[in-house]
């Protein structure tokens, strides 16, 4: 007669369930073991942001899973208690937006300006002034006095003098041009009214 005790018999469900669960606490302890070296003893993560002037740092929350695990000697109704395992979850990092100052505008809006045309006694004056990048960049004569041979002699002097002079000075003070008192003044008149005009 056979007194040897029967050998228990492991289901294959059962044999199938306890190593799935092994190797998902292993994989749990080895991912802990991976992340632990990254974290400081405060249990702060530092991560640097991809702009190069901001530095984040984003502290580690912490979750814990719980995992079933088998018992040995325990019976079939409490053969399962649960360990738990804490996991490491990282937040993303705060992105930083730097708003760029806005650069004050010029004086002048950018365009093109006639100013009237003001009686010199010997003929009209009108000036056109061209403004870019908010600053007088050229200023032109549409008329001066020119029909007698006297103002254009006068004229020929003044007129480049005074263009010079208003770029220089980005307004319309300018000195007057001695011998050519009429014409300086109309040409200050026209410009004065058409820089009016072309302020912001």
């Amino acid at each position: 007669m056979n007194t040897q005790p029967p050998q228990p018999t492991i289901k294959p469900g059962q044999f199938i369930r306890k190593f799935f669960l092994s190797a998902f606490v292993v994989f749990s302890f080895f991912a802990y073991a991976i992340s632990k070296p990254f974290t400081d003893p405060q249990g702060r993560l530092s991560q640097i942001s991809p702009t190069p002037s901001v530095l984040v740092t984003q502290p580690v929350s912490t979750s814990t899973l719980t995992v079933p695990t088998d018992t040995p000697g325990a019976t079939q109704q409490d053969s399962t208690s649960m360990a738990t395992v804490p996991t490491a979850t990282t937040e993303a990092p705060t992105q930083v937006v730097v708003v760029p100052t806005a650069v004050p505008a010029g004086l002048y809006k950018d365009g093109t300006y006639n100013g009237p045309q003001v009686d010199a006694f010997y003929g009209y004056v009108q000036v056109q002034v061209v403004i870019q990048n908010g600053k007088i960049a050229n200023v032109q004569f549409l008329q001066f006095p020119s029909d007698r041979r006297t103002s254009q002699r006068i004229n020929s002097v003044a007129v480049p003098y005074l263009q010079q002079e208003a770029v220089q000075a980005q307004n319309a003070n300018v000195d007057i041009v001695s011998g050519a008192t009429l014409t300086s003044e109309g040409f200050i008149q026209s410009l004065q009214s058409a820089l009016s005009n072309a302020k912001n």
